[in-house]
């Protein structure tokens, strides 16, 4: 998953969520609640080390950072440490083995998903997960088969905060970017979004782990809750 880049920000108030006709979520952080099967992975790292655990909710807010954050977390090192690519790996196969333990849709979200199902809503999901995690997490949250498409973090050559992966899902959903709207609880899915010409929503009930607050994002909306984000898809036709 890669750093967050510089994109241009600001506010776009011609965008309007009622001329939207789809939807994209990202995964972690969003839809699903999955940093504790994430920090699972990690601590059982710090336990074959014979390190005490690192507290969940100490964890929680890197979790959208995938391996990045989560070894950045428990253990204080980047992509730059020369040991980081063996104990990404290492992380990755710890986190595959255990996928979908605690991991859970964040409560109301099955509401959003039945609702925008039942009035025949386009919706698709684009993380910055790997296909190999993320279709088998997917399948096991029983969303396979609703989605209109899975986009994952190597499914086109970029991954978030670049909008190809945005721009592809909009291509497989058959909508216009600009009819769009993105819901993610990260920067980067803002910034993504806002690259791609969609309505950006900034989910602040997620993990939102970096030090500028949801409400600096420069989204086009801001939801506390999945029950005001559902208030707020009631807009699209």
């Amino acid at each position: 998953m890669s750093d967050p880049t510089p994109l241009p920000q600001r506010e776009d108030e011609d965008a309007s969520i009622g001329l939207c006709q789809g939807i994209l979520f990202d995964l972690d952080g969003t839809l699903a609640d999955t940093a504790p099967d994430l920090a699972a992975a990690v601590n059982k790292m710090r336990h074959e080390r014979g390190l005490e655990m690192v507290p969940l909710e100490q964890l929680r807010p890197l979790a959208s950072a995938g391996a990045r954050g989560l070894l950045g977390g428990a253990f204080g090192i980047g992509p730059e440490h020369h040991d980081y690519s063996s104990m990404r790996e290492e992380f990755l196969a710890n986190y595959e083995a255990d996928l979908c333990i605690e991991t859970t849709l964040f409560p109301g979200i099955g509401d959003i998903l039945d609702e925008l199902d039942a009035r025949g809503v386009l919706w698709g999901i684009v993380t910055n997960k790997v296909a190999r995690l993320t279709e088998p997490l997917v399948a096991q949250l029983g969303l396979d088969m609703r989605a209109g498409c899975v986009v994952s973090g190597d499914t086109t050559p970029h991954s978030k905060p670049h909008p190809a992966p945005l721009l592809h899902a909009a291509k497989e959903l058959d909508l216009p970017p600009e009819r769009v709207v993105y819901v993610g609880d990260d920067l980067r899915d803002v910034q993504a979004g806002f690259a791609a010409g969609m309505v950006t929503v900034a989910a602040a009930y997620g993990y939102c782990g970096n030090d500028i607050p949801p409400t600096q994002w420069h989204a086009r909306h801001v939801v506390n809750s999945p029950g005001e984000l559902l208030e707020l898809l009631r807009y699209i036709s």
